[in-house]
């Protein structure tokens, strides 16, 4: 049955202005687009300018306007949000006719997608692909200046400016992969203003290392000690760990299948290497054929260079001594924490070699990790999960006091999308409680 639209409430804020940045934050030009609801919400590109330039991002309800809200937050960083309304609605069940149910595009996403060609080809969807130099720096000299205000900070004042928009209090959030990043880093900003918190696929709220070494020292854990043992066979010889880590890492994302990849691991670790090769090939065009209006990697690069801890200091550190504290670090690494891997791939793996390459922005230091506030969150985290490895998740939910946290037997990255009954009953119950 459908439920009353929040058309009306969207069109009380419609009209134009001459002020970019007027003071209260509006959702214009609403429309109805199937069921929902399309608007957009307008935020300065700098709010610490008074009149400079400003970003239009679009924005879809669904859901009665007195309605409790939640606002889903997409990964990447550099997905859109929009697309995903509907399939969220799919998690909620019936619980979706009690909400409304908000989706937006974060600034630099969708239809505005930052746009780095060259960067774009080399890693399409993924954030372990190794980039050139210059197809990093390239895409640095492209955005300009403006790419230093498309941070996680920027993202959760747009997301505050929503929340003011829909003229409610409290929202519930529910992110997954860098979605979880926001969300907790929203809470953090703005406790007073959250009901519930689900996050799915879990990013630690004070950021993750650019080496990668808790997708390796999961990977022990995900491949069982034969396929481990045979991987580092491979990686010893092939000195290709990188892409291996890229292509392990992706076929994790969703419901995680195994067609062939084990035993090509087990061929090449006997010296058959046309198997794995056929592997690489055939995940690595995948990948990399994602366009940058589904995930664009020039938002990824500003912001994860940004945001992210990194051996060279913050993101204003300059180029010169970057590469000698990447080797530093990961020559610092003790073999447990690389095995089956090895330092070349903490060092050379595509989230190392962007944030090596993005050069020197002055942007504010990212807030540490910090206890989240007590309401009602659930983590959702999948046991075959390499993309986000569910060890962050058991260390995430020592910050949430009213936190429950689930991990999926036999789930992937992303686990509302795989259906698992009993996840979805609980993100149901947690967006349902009064907070």
């Amino acid at each position: 049955m459908r439920r009353a639209l929040v058309l009306a409430l969207l069109v009380a804020g419609c009209g134009g202005s001459s002020d970019p940045h007027p003071a209260a934050p509006r959702l214009t030009g609403a429309a109805r687009c199937g069921e929902a609801t399309c608007a957009t919400l307008r935020v300065p590109l700098d709010r610490s300018a008074a009149r400079g330039p400003a970003l239009d991002l679009q924005v879809v309800v669904q859901g009665p306007a007195n309605a409790p809200v939640l606002v889903f937050l997409s990964g990447g960083p550099g997905e859109p949000g929009v697309s995903f309304l509907r399939r969220v609605r799919g998690w909620l069940g019936p619980e979706a006719d009690r909400l409304r149910v908000v989706a937006f595009d974060q600034r630099g996403t969708g239809d505005d997608a930052l746009q780095c060609p060259a960067l774009q080809r080399q890693m399409g969807a993924s954030d372990l692909s190794p980039p050139t130099a210059g197809a990093v720096r390239d895409c640095a000299r492209a955005l300009g200046p403006r790419r230093r205000f498309f941070t996680t900070a920027d993202t959760v004042a747009d997301l505050d400016a929503l929340r003011r928009a829909l003229h409610v209090d409290k929202l519930a959030l529910d992110g997954v992969s860098y979605g979880t990043y926001t969300a907790q880093r929203y809470a953090l900003a703005h406790p007073r203003h959250v009901r519930a918190l689900v996050l799915d696929s879990v990013v630690p709220s004070g950021g993750v290392s650019l080496l990668s070494d808790a997708q390796m020292r999961a990977t022990r854990r995900i491949l069982g000690p034969v396929t481990t043992a045979a991987l580092a066979k491979v990686v010893a010889r092939r000195h290709d760990g990188p892409q291996l880590l890229d292509m392990l890492t992706t076929l994790s994302v969703g419901a995680p299948r195994d067609d062939g990849y084990v035993a090509a691991i087990r061929a090449a670790a006997r010296g058959d290497d046309a198997s794995l090769d056929r592997w690489l090939r055939g995940v690595g065009q995948a990948v990399h054929r994602w366009p940058a209006e589904q995930l664009s990697q020039g938002l990824h690069a500003s912001t994860l260079c940004a945001d992210s801890p990194a051996p060279w200091g913050g993101a204003s550190a300059p180029a010169a001594g970057r590469a000698a504290a990447l080797r530093r670090a990961a020559d610092a690494l003790p073999p447990s924490a690389l095995y089956p891997f090895d330092r070349a791939t903490a060092a050379g793996n595509g989230f190392a070699l962007q944030c090596l390459y993005w050069p020197p922005v002055a942007v504010p230091s990212a807030p540490t990790a910090g206890r989240l506030p007590a309401v009602p969150t659930l983590l959702l985290n999948g046991d075959r999960d390499l993309s986000t490895p569910y060890e962050w998740a058991r260390g995430a939910v020592r910050l949430a006091p009213r936190g429950t946290l689930m991990i999926v037997k036999g789930a992937g990255h992303d686990v509302q999308d795989q259906g698992d009954p009993k996840a979805l009953a609980a993100v149901r119950r947690f967006v349902a409680s009064p907070g």
